[in-house]
């Protein structure tokens, strides 16, 4: 009797921890356009083992990548109705998230990654901010790189642009801010639509715009020829959490979201620019053809452009004046700064 009783007692207190320690375990269900097997979920599927590590197994990161949850607006429905706890964005759906962040993919605005880093590192604390006052937490920033056009014909000015098919990733207020500017009307299509149509020669597009590594991990590149040497814009992207999902965590267990999160934004970044670089050498290797540098452009009116740009989204509040002018600002104390040092040497 004495035995029976030990036993029950036993089993009564192993259940209490199994039930606590299943209680601990937090799924953190992530969602990614990115491919599997590229750099990007590579580093992905490593920062979900150092949280599963750190954390003692009270955090896990199921990772859904390659679209499999929907294009972005999927991703943030999912995240909405809790089917989802987060995902990697690029600017179109943060731009659904809190959309003065994309002050910097104004188009034509940045010439290389030095101005970039000093102008976000300025504005991350005002952007961290606006996330999470919208009821999002930003773990970590990320980078798609430069954008350029890619297109079954050369485009060699914007009245070459003008008689393209061009895709609009369908519902991006950036890129019908862009367009409207510059007087083309594109094709809004999915970002899941776009490979089936631009391989056929009657598809409803013949032109679309992404980074150079994109291209490739997308495939977009086989049915291209060409691409604009002159990069449209510097396309962001973040890692981001339901503000509740992430508030709902213990405190160390924040800790070690935040840390980790961070380190992999910067890996993402450090690795997207490479891939890009090495991407443009691949590319050119495998007969596409840049064309269009900046010498060639009249760089009065894609400044004027970019102004037009910037002036359509302040009118909807999509990016709010004052954003736009202390980007402007930060930038071209930059470049002043820069000048200045050079002509010292």
């Amino acid at each position: 009797m004495v035995l029976i009783q030990r036993l029950f007692v036993a089993i009564c207190l192993w259940s209490f921890l199994a039930v606590s320690t299943a209680a601990e375990t937090n799924v953190i269900k992530i969602a990614t356009l990115m491919p599997k097997g590229t750099g990007w979920m590579n580093l992905l599927e490593e920062w979900g083992k150092a949280v599963d590590q750190e954390s003692q197994g009270r955090l896990k990161i199921k990772l859904y990548p390659g679209g499999i949850m929907g294009d972005e607006p999927d991703v943030l429905r999912k995240m909405h109705r809790k089917q989802l706890q987060g995902g990697v964005f690029t600017g179109y759906g943060i731009g659904r998230m809190f959309s003065p962040a994309r002050v910097l993919e104004v188009p034509f605005l940045f010439k290389n990654n030095a101005e970039v880093d000093h102008v976000r590192d300025q504005l991350m604390p005002r952007i961290v901010e606006g996330f999470r006052k919208n009821g999002y937490e930003l773990l970590g920033w990320t980078e798609v790189g430069f954008i350029y056009f890619f297109s079954k014909e050369p485009i060699q000015s914007m009245d070459d642009m003008k008689k393209r098919r061009i895709w609009l990733w369908a519902g991006d207020t950036l890129g019908e801010a862009f367009f409207k500017a510059s007087n083309i009307s594109p094709v809004p299509l999915s970002i899941v639509e776009v490979y089936s149509q631009l391989s056929t020669s009657h598809g409803a597009i013949d032109t679309v715009y992404i980074s150079p590594y994109g291209a490739l991990a997308l495939q977009w590149n086989t049915k291209t020829k060409y691409a604009a040497n002159i990069p449209m814009a510097n396309g962001i992207g973040g890692l981001i959490l339901s503000r509740d999902v992430f508030e709902s965590l213990s405190p160390d267990l924040q800790e070690i979201l935040r840390r980790t999160g961070d380190e992999v934004g910067r890996k993402i970044t450090s690795i997207t620019r490479k891939d890009n670089d090495q991407s443009i050498a691949l590319l050119k290797k495998e007969g596409m053809q840049f064309v269009w540098g900046w010498d060639q452009i009249d760089h009065k009116e894609v400044y004027d452009l970019r102004d037009r740009a910037a002036n359509y989204l302040a009118e909807s509040n999509y990016i709010p004046a004052d954003y736009f002018t202390e980007t402007r600002t930060l930038l071209e104390a930059f470049r002043l700064k820069n000048e200045v040092s050079a002509s010292t040497k």
